[in-house]
């Protein structure tokens, strides 16, 4: 794809704690890349990917290739410099790391700032256990993890920045999720300007399912 040549440009925001592996955990996804030696995020930095997607059809057939764009922000892991770009993100990231129980206990924390300031109170968000590859140096334990997920009604995955298990297969759920719900929602307000290029699909293409109930948010 050239620099132009994509139908849809979506915005991800990678949330948790300092010290989480944020920033490695984007490097994998986007670069296949591991590096033990990054300083901590200071403010807000992003990284970017092209990836053609195949929706699949209520027949199982599979729909239209869509060529999507993808931002995938990288914050700091302090709330108060997150709290603007929670609006213009469609899916979020919330990584907590396995060695540290308390980034785990403040994985509600950061579920509720997106329950406050996303664009609705129930976004899409991924929940991943990092530094899944420590196993010898784990503190939370998997079903705990597992049952906080379910309490949330979020996908759950264990993930390694370093040998990049399940990180591909996480961001790969959260963009179905937010395709998914383009294609159901009626109400259209919630998708951020510029998401949807001119040259893509048009809003009647968006809502062209057979469930055209509005977004639940």
């Amino acid at each position: 794809m050239s620099d132009g040549d994509y139908d849809y440009l979506i915005k991800f925001l990678a949330l948790g704690d300092s010290g989480v592996g944020k920033t490695s955990f984007l490097y994998q996804y986007t670069d296949n890349n591991f590096n033990s030696k990054f300083i901590t995020t200071v403010g807000i930095d992003f990284r970017e990917k092209r990836v053609v997607y195949k929706s699949t059809n209520p027949d199982g057939s599979s729909g239209r290739a869509q060529k999507i764009h993808m931002q995938l922000w990288d914050t700091a892991g302090q709330e108060s410099l997150t709290t603007a770009f929670f609006r213009d993100a469609m899916g979020f990231l919330l990584l907590f790391d396995l060695t540290n129980e308390q980034s785990f206990l403040n994985v509600r924390n950061w579920m509720s700032q997106l329950q406050i300031h996303a664009y609705c109170e129930s976004p899409d968000v991924i929940l991943c256990g990092n530094k899944c590859d420590l196993s010898d140096q784990r503190a939370v334990r998997e079903e705990e993890a597992r049952e906080l997920a379910e309490k949330y009604g979020v996908p759950y995955f264990e993930t390694s920045a370093a040998n990049g298990q399940n990180v591909n297969q996480a961001v790969d759920v959260l963009l179905d999720l937010i395709m998914k719900r383009m294609e159901r929602c009626v109400d259209k307000s919630w998708i951020p300007d510029g998401t949807v290029r001119v040259n893509g699909p048009t809003s009647t293409d968006l809502s062209e399912g057979s469930d055209r109930s509005k977004c639940a948010c």
